[in-house]
């Protein structure tokens, strides 16, 4: 995993795509129907960002909390997730990104499960970018899971690779839509020194004018990790 002290090799986005069912609802339909357009709009930003220079997107699917949705909800969510994998698996394979799923697998369908993993192992060797996507997730529980299999002797760097993965990496710049301002259990440790961002767009408004401004934003602020700019440029 990248310390912030290290130069940048990548340049990794994360977006909590907050607002669906709200945008749905506010619409005159149903909050399916919302979540059913926030996968318009996840499409629309995979296709966007690679030409915006990024290289690692993860975005935030499904919560472990989220379970405590009703039931059709939580139903619907999951079968969004296999139509996307269904309808774009191939094309992300094709095109060149790499998919990795992010969260627990134990509580999804068996055949749901092996459909990511060959997902995962067919799209190995993409390089256009890293598409990470949350599902049952929760970071409070990667970092304990991870502190947990440390062992004695471990160190942070050890603790950096437990929490992130072999295709995790330091966030650089965080994105979350749907006016809240709270980051909800969603990658604490790698971003301890991501830039924020905060939009009221729901998600299925955003669009990628919207993540070439929130990149365009971050570009022009000074990132100093706790030193002083001129020790940052040195």
């Amino acid at each position: 995993m990248q310390s912030p002290s290290t130069p940048q090799r990548s340049f990794h986005v994360a977006i909590i795509m907050d607002g669906n069912g709200r945008w749905g609802l506010g619409q005159q339909m149903t909050r399916a129907d919302g979540h059913r357009a926030g996968v318009e709009a996840l499409r629309r930003t995979v296709e966007a960002a690679p030409d915006l220079g990024v290289t690692t997107l993860t975005v935030f699917a499904f919560s472990c909390d989220n379970w405590r949705r009703p039931a059709p909800e939580v139903a619907t969510l999951i079968e969004l997730l296999r139509a996307y994998l269904a309808t774009d698996g191939a094309r992300l394979v094709r095109e060149g990104y790499r998919l990795v799923m992010l969260g627990r697998r134990d509580r999804l369908p068996a055949d749901l499960v092996a459909e990511i993993a060959a997902y995962e192992a067919a799209s190995a060797g993409g390089m256009r970018m890293t598409l990470r996507i949350a599902f049952d997730y929760s970071a409070r529980a990667a970092i304990a899971e991870a502190a947990l299999a440390l062992g004695p002797g471990g160190t942070l760097e050890d603790l950096d690779r437990l929490i992130a993965g072999p295709h995790g990496s330091s966030v650089d710049l965080l994105i979350r839509t749907g006016a809240e301002q709270r980051l909800s259990d969603f990658m604490l440790w790698e971003c301890a020194y991501a830039e924020l961002w905060f939009t009221e767009r729901m998600w299925p408004q955003f669009t990628e004018h919207d993540l070439a401004a929130a990149i365009g934003d971050f570009r022009r602020r000074e990132r100093r990790f706790g030193a002083l700019p001129e020790t940052v440029a040195a």
